[in-house]
């Protein structure tokens, strides 16, 4: 298996998530990539809007079909790759926020979405979906995400080389999902955790849509939770049950 060796590309499609998972459903390899110039109905997290302007970023999908678990671990090896693969394209050192963002000086950068497909109890596949902004100017974001949204080509304040990108993702995503297949799973939560924008000790804020939980900093459990340190009670919040983390 190779995430990148074979690539579908696309000038315009509704979410690559969406395609990837057609192309999964009808038997499509393993580390199959589904790239787009643009998506018309691209998604994030907890249902929202991922805008997807054609030829201002990357939007990708790999189709995977892992046997190790939990395959909650997979957006943290998604985010490594790209944040491995945005540092030697451009370098760039960006941070990872948990547990899907991708994050530049406090803006959002970029996201990830992984989706997955079961029959009866067992899993069938993985969709990691991956979004990067690449030559947005600050005018290319709608007003309401404007203030909190950023490009690489507004960080580095130059051009970007998209294909060089592109390499570098597949190649750090083959690393890291290379690792969660050999079992080296506190491998890639150490490395994810020594690259999140908040260190352990720092106080944050877990918003669920019901309540709001801070504490602080603790460290990223075994299935990849956010442990927090709430009055000397350690707790673990997962991806599914929180809207945002608030940070300062």
């Amino acid at each position: 298996m190779e995430i990148g060796k074979i690539v579908h590309s696309f000038e315009s499609c509704s979410s690559t998530n969406d395609l990837a998972r057609e192309m999964a459903l009808q038997g499509a390899d393993e580390g199959t990539v589904i790239i787009s110039e643009e998506q018309t109905a691209g998604r994030g997290t907890k249902g929202r809007i991922w805008y997807s302007p054609k030829k201002k970023g990357l939007y990708t999908s790999i189709i995977l079909r892992p046997e190790e678990s939990p395959i909650s671990l997979l957006p943290l090896v998604a985010g490594l790759g790209a944040q491995q693969a945005i540092f030697e394209a451009t370098g760039l050192r960006v941070g990872l926020k948990w547990p899907n963002d991708l994050v530049w000086e406090g803006k959002k950068l970029g996201g990830i979405l992984c989706e997955s497909g079961y029959l009866g109890n067992e899993l069938n596949y993985v969709i990691m979906g991956i979004g990067l902004n690449i030559s947005q100017e600050r005018t290319d974001f709608p007003p309401e995400i404007r203030s909190r949204a950023t490009s690489l080509k507004l960080a580095k304040k130059e051009e970007i080389d998209r294909d060089s990108l592109i390499r570098n993702l597949w190649k750090n995503l083959n690393y890291w999902y290379g690792l969660f297949c050999q079992g080296r799973k506190d491998e890639i939560i150490c490395a994810f955790e020594g690259n999140l924008v908040f260190a352990r000790g720092e106080r944050i804020t877990v918003v669920k849509p019901e309540e709001e939980v801070s504490g602080f900093f603790a460290g990223i459990d075994s299935q990849g939770g956010l442990i927090l340190d709430v009055q000397g009670r350690k707790l673990s919040f997962y991806s599914a049950e929180i809207q945002t983390i608030e940070y300062k």
